[in-house]
């Protein structure tokens, strides 16, 4: 197999963030050798299918890196942490940076999503008007 293998379960964001990561992936040259598996956590049938997912890939591919993401790792990363197929457990804010799974990491990487972000500093440039958003005082 070429590339990571993207394994994804949930919502359209989740589909989406599937093909950020799987770009990403591509892009820093990750090879078969790496499983991610996105995970949902809307209802337990979606939960027990992802630790399906995560026991199946260990038994197809042992040799292969299996990292845990997405809203149910988020939750509770201890539990897919404690599970012996899983190599690490990326949080939902760290799974979408470029290098999230180029190399491995802490065995649990999942930071607080309720934190309120870093400001951002600014307005960028060629955004028009004296506010910085053609007059209007907050994007939209």
């Amino acid at each position: 197999m070429s590339g990571a293998e993207i394994i994804d379960f949930g919502c359209r964001v989740n589909a989406r963030e599937a093909a950020v990561m799987r770009a990403h992936a591509a892009a820093r040259g990750a090879s078969g050798d790496l499983v991610v598996v996105n995970t949902c956590a809307v209802t337990s049938e979606a939960e027990r299918q992802a630790r399906q997912a995560i026991r199946r890939a260990r038994r197809e591919r042992p040799g292969a890196r299996i990292v845990v993401t997405g809203c149910a790792a988020q939750i509770d990363p201890a539990r897919y942490a404690a599970m012996p197929e899983v190599d690490s457990v990326v949080g939902n804010r760290e799974k979408l940076a470029p290098d999230a799974f180029s190399r491995p990491g802490p065995r649990v990487s999942v930071g607080d999503i309720m934190a309120p972000p870093e400001a951002a500093g600014g307005v960028p440039d060629g955004l028009g008007g004296p506010a910085g958003f053609d007059g209007r005082p907050r994007a939209f």
